[in-house]
């Protein structure tokens, strides 16, 4: 029987979104709901498997990696694209890979989430509660604050929507945005420095590459006014994490709300974790019942599909 390995399933919920009895029935799957970041161990769980289910970027699997399986045959990865996945290296090995359909609302939603919570502080006045004080912060209004877009893609659009509703001025950046294109989306296109100067609250929406890897600098980070929010849910590197960590152990800027980090699962002893001007959480924009069920069902599918092209070739 072939051999089916689910990676990262942290949560333990991959066969609580789809029914996974088909697949078991024609092969073996194994469930993992543990990390393993470290190289040998790694490749020793992973050698038998004949299909890995890999959730976007949770475990990378490079060209070494890749070429140290040799019983890999298919890899199914949730959503329409995964950066930490070589597909140049999986043709050349002969190695299948399907992608997942993907569900766009999450990350927005969990932006302006955080967004929220950091401008009314909730996080600290719900502990509040809970601890016996009361009113020990005040929050500030979003109507007629300026928040800039970096990256004004579907997911920055909606992002500048949300922004509207609210009575927000809108202002985006980035290297390809036209005057045009940000008239579009209700925003108004401004120089990359100049957002990061005016901006109440600064949100990043680019798609990781090497062009765009610490896009967002020490300077850019040193403009931004003392009042100035960040938010980042997109992905880690595209910030420099040590001039990040320095303007928020500085208190040079009012704080940041991440998602997303350098490394990820974020180490236990990291100092993000200990800052009391961040509001951190797991890697969690996608992480919705929805879009579990939409990346479990098409992996399924994927799985299936390939289980009948190989009985037939056999």
């Amino acid at each position: 029987m072939k051999k089916i390995a689910i990676l990262d399933d942290y949560q333990s919920v991959a066969k609580h979104f789809s029914d996974w009895s088909q697949i078991e029935n024609r092969a073996e799957v194994r469930v993992f709901t543990d990390h393993i970041a470290d190289e040998q161990p790694l490749i020793e769980r992973l050698k038998p498997f004949n299909v890995l289910c890999i959730m976007r970027e949770r475990t990378p699997l490079n060209r070494d990696r890749l070429a140290q399986l040799p019983n890999l045959e298919l890899i199914v990865s949730t959503g329409k694209r995964n950066a930490s996945l070589d597909i140049k290296a999986c043709e050349e090995l002969g190695i299948k890979v399907e992608m997942t359909d993907y569900v766009e609302s999450g990350a927005p939603e969990l932006t302006w989430a955080l967004l929220m919570a950091m401008a009314r502080n909730i996080t600290t006045e719900a502990q509040n509660v809970k601890v016996g004080d009361w009113q020990t912060t005040v929050g500030v209004d979003l109507k007629g604050k300026t928040i800039g877009i970096v990256g004004l893609g579907r997911i920055g659009s909606k992002i500048a929507s949300y922004a509207k509703a609210f009575d927000m001025k809108v202002i985006a950046w980035s290297e390809n945005l036209t005057t045009e294109k940000a008239a579009e989306a209700g925003a108004v296109l401004v120089s990359k420095e100049s957002l990061f100067r005016w901006s109440d609250f600064v949100t990043v929406h680019l798609v990781l590459s090497e062009r765009s890897r610490g896009i967002i600098g020490k300077h850019e980070l040193e403009v931004m006014k003392p009042s100035a929010y960040l938010i980042n849910t997109s992905r880690g590197p595209l910030i420099d994490e040590a001039a990040l960590l320095t303007v928020l152990q500085t208190k040079r800027i009012a704080g940041a709300a991440l998602d997303v980090y350098d490394t990820e699962p974020l180490p236990q002893n990291h100092p993000l974790r200990s800052l009391d001007n961040i509001l951190a959480t797991p890697h969690i924009g996608y992480v919705t019942e929805e879009t579990y069920r939409v990346f479990y069902r098409d992996t399924i599918k994927a799985i299936e599909e390939w289980l009948d092209r190989a009985t037939l070739s056999f």
